[in-house]
């Protein structure tokens, strides 16, 4: 089949209320290694009443004039941030593939599109700069980048994200542009998983960790949700490497290897599970007691390490959970986020600069409007 007309296809179902017809064609079913857990299989459609998720079950007062309001302002003062050549970045952090990638899923969160909505053209500039720094080998990084991994993850995912929701990126050139860039870097992706079957900082199959991994999971489920092919084998050794970094109070550690549980890399890490198509399994229950333990909003003061990083994975996992899980995270961050803002609309990240904090703020603020597809089942 074209795969713009494929593209098509799969963006309709995931913007629209999926049927278990849908998603049963919009998912791969993959089984689940073999191992303690064996109740959950990779990609299985969720079960058709939609109980177990928040995308078709909405909480109550989810959003309201006030967080119209923090997000309007939170928009304006990103799109004000972005660089002459489409980037996102100051001088103390760099003009990053992943600032960009993030900024650019937060305007799309509010559905703006290149050549669609008021913040289009910042879309359509910043898209243009990833595209620039996709090279041949399928790495998609500035030549001065650091762990190159992580803003190659998310760039892959923002370009699953463009490619998917705009039937193949609009006008055929782009669209041709899109596609290849996007298979490059799904496939780069692919044989740069170790063999753990996780990633690490950079592009060869050496050592792996849990945040960097979820990057890789994340990218290879935009790109099956716009029409790819993922190998089963891929996404199952995934999953073994994410469950093999749990520890028994339900938070995983930073890699296989023994260590501390640590909130944010366990928002990560329940993340990774769902977006490899678990939604019921016990790795995540207890994962998601940990986080309630440990990181539930407005338990602490001052900000966190990594404090928009586990959010923003907390708040999908809380999500994607459903149910009274979504119905108690949601208000907490909702308010945290918004006593956070700045007075011209900013959220200030002190360790990897304002817009960057911005952006995450943003999509997290946002997900009750299910506009991006892969925060769907």
């Amino acid at each position: 089949m074209n795969p713009l007309i494929l593209a098509a296809l799969v963006s309709s179902l995931w913007l629209s209320s999926p049927t278990p017809q849908m998603l049963a064609l919009s998912m791969v079913t993959l089984s689940a290694p073999q191992g303690s857990q064996p109740e959950a299989t990779a990609m299985e459609p969720p079960p058709p009443d939609g109980h177990s998720t928040a995308a078709n079950t909405p909480a109550e007062d989810e959003m309201g004039p006030e967080l119209d309001a923090a997000v309007t302002r939170g928009l304006a003062s990103l799109a004000r941030m972005q660089n002459s050549d489409g980037s996102w970045g100051d001088s103390n952090y760099g003009r990053t593939v992943a600032v960009t990638s993030l900024a650019c899923l937060a305007f799309m969160a509010d559905g703006n599109l290149p050549g669609r909505g008021a913040y289009g053209e910042s879309v359509s500039k910043g898209l243009a700069y990833i595209l620039t720094n996709s090279n041949e080998t399928g790495l998609i990084a500035t030549a001065s980048a650091n762990s190159p991994m992580y803003g190659h993850g998310f760039a892959t995912l923002f370009l699953g994200e463009i490619y998917g929701m705009t039937q193949g990126g609009g006008e055929t050139q782009l669209a041709d542009k899109v596609h290849a860039a996007l298979v490059r870097g799904v496939r780069l992706i692919e044989s740069t998983q170790n063999d753990e079957g996780g990633w690490r900082y950079n592009p060869a199959p050496q050592d792996a960790d849990v945040s960097v991994t979820i990057c890789q999971i994340m990218a290879l489920r935009a790109a099956r949700n716009a029409g790819l092919d993922i190998p089963k084998s891929t996404i199952d050794r995934a999953v073994e490497y994410v469950r093999g970094c749990q520890n028994p109070d339900g938070g995983f550690r930073y890699q296989a290897m023994s260590g501390p549980s640590a909130w944010p890399r366990s928002a990560a890490g329940i993340a990774s599970l769902q977006y490899a198509g678990i939604y019921q399994d016990r790795a995540i229950t207890s994962g998601i007691g940990y986080l309630f333990a440990n990181a539930l909003p407005g338990k602490e003061e001052g900000q966190a390490v990594h404090y928009f990083y586990g959010q923003y994975y907390a708040v999908q996992a809380c999500f994607l959970a459903g149910g009274e899980t979504w119905a108690k995270w949601w208000p907490a961050i909702r308010q945290e986020l918004m006593t956070t803002q700045l007075s011209d609309g900013r959220w200030n990240d002190q360790s990897a600069g304002d817009d960057y904090g911005t952006a995450m703020a943003l999509i997290v603020l946002q997900m009750p409007k299910r506009y991006l597809p892969i925060f769907q089942k």
